[in-house]
Formats: structure tokens, sequence, C-alpha cells
């Protein structure tokens, strides 16, 4: 079962990611120094990209399960509501997940058929929720398995109490997706800006080869062009951890 907190990366990527980085960073190297034996020197760094990159797709891929996460519950909220069982409703809603999501590529798919499978082999319900709760740690997978889990052990009206958590955590879901629907031209606005300063050194590099010159003869130059780099990166680490606040 998936460990949503681990991205298996195939070798065939991370060649591809090591050499993407590494180019990135022979031309920016080579752009703001003027070496090219610094910058082949650097080129090697791009094998620190993978680690970050891992980071990406794991949050990625843990985003997708959250919004279709989302149509499980619109589904199992409508199936409680037809007065079916919660083990019913489980199957009732995998038949609708396939027809948003046709094909097996779908983490909400795997993870339903698990959940059913698992109820077939008689293991109780809020383990079966609890389970992909603790693998993808995402709170509100974990919300609505904690639901479950309190109402089996209160004797509560379980399937009133799905229904409930399904509506309101779906509502949650909701609201992040409208919050970042607001935040993609901020991002998008957060990309244009981290990549202009080199846009600019390479527009002045091609027009005005003579005025920029000084910045990759110089010592002065050289040390004015490594601070411009570092405030660059710091610019891009800054605006990231600011455009990625957890919701």
């Amino acid at each position: 079962m998936e460990d949503y907190d681990n991205y298996i990366i195939s070798f065939k990527w991370k060649i591809i990611y090591v050499l993407l980085a590494g180019a990135a960073i022979f031309g920016i190297t080579y752009l703001f120094y003027r070496n090219s034996f610094l910058a082949g020197g650097l080129s090697p760094l791009g094998i620190f990209y993978l680690r970050h990159r891992r980071k990406q797709l794991v949050l990625r891929r843990k985003n997708q399960l959250n919004l279709q996460f989302k149509d499980l519950l619109t589904s199992l909220a409508s199936s409680l509501s037809s007065g079916n069982a919660v083990e019913n409703a489980f199957s009732n809603a995998l038949g609708d997940l396939l027809v948003l999501y046709p094909g097996d590529d779908a983490c909400i798919i795997r993870e339903t058929r698990i959940i059913l499978h698992k109820l077939a082999l008689n293991v109780t319900i809020e383990e079966a929720v609890g389970d992909l709760a603790r693998r993808s740690k995402l709170d509100d997978i974990v919300n609505f398995s904690d639901c479950i889990s309190i109402c089996k052990r209160s004797g509560g009206n379980l399937i009133v109490a799905v229904k409930n958590a399904s509506g309101i955590i779906s509502d949650k879901i909701e609201m992040k997706q409208e919050i970042e629907t607001l935040l993609a031209s901020r991002k998008f606005e957060q990309r244009i800006l981290n990549i202009m300063p080199v846009v600019i050194i390479s527009l002045l590099s091609v027009s005005a080869q003579d005025y920029i010159s000084p910045l990759f003869m110089t010592n002065a130059g050289k040390a004015a062009m490594t601070v411009s780099l570092l405030l660059l990166a710091a610019a891009y680490l800054i605006s990231g951890k600011i455009m990625s606040i957890r919701l």
C-alpha cells in the first residue's frame, strides 16, 4: 500500500531532472560570471534538485488525493442520504468515482478499492479508513477517520455522523480550492518576478556588452554579481515559502 510521504522517482526521470537542473545551474552561473570552468564545476550540484523535486511531487500527489477525497465524500453523503449502510455507500461511491476518474490512475480509486477489500475481509470500517489516514497524513482524511472511530466507540449513529462529517469536510476542501484559485495569479506573478532578473541580464549581455562587461572583468563586479545571485536565491526561497502557506 502506498505511503504518500514517499515518492519513488524512476531512474529515467532522475536522469532527466538532474540534467535539467545541471543545465540551469550551468546557464545561470555562466550568465553571472562568464566562466565556463566555474559553471561546469557547479553543474553537478543539480543532483541535489532531486530532493526538492521529490517534495514537490509528494505535495502534488497529496493535493490530488485531497481533491479526489472530496468527490468520495460527496458520493458517500448522497448514498447515505438514500438510506444505504456505510459499507454499501463505499461500494456505490466507487461506481461514481469510476465515472469521474476512468481507469485506475486516480489515487482515490485505488484507495476506495483497498477499503472495500478490507471490509470484505471483515476489517472494521474505522480500521480501513484509519489506515488511509495514517498513510496520507492529510488533515481532512484524518478528521474523517477520527469521526468514524469516535462514533463507533461512543455508540452514536454512524450513518448520520458520517453524512454530517462528509458535508463539513467537503465544504472545507471546496473553500481551500477557492483560495488556491485566488492565489494562482499571485503564484504566476511570483514565477515571473523570479526569472525577470535573469532575463534582464541576458538582454543586457546581448544588447549592451560594453556596458555590462565590467561586472565580469573586475573583482568589484564579480562581488556585486555574487551578492545579486545570493539575493535572487533568497528571494526565490522566501517567495516560495510565502506562496506555500498551509491552508
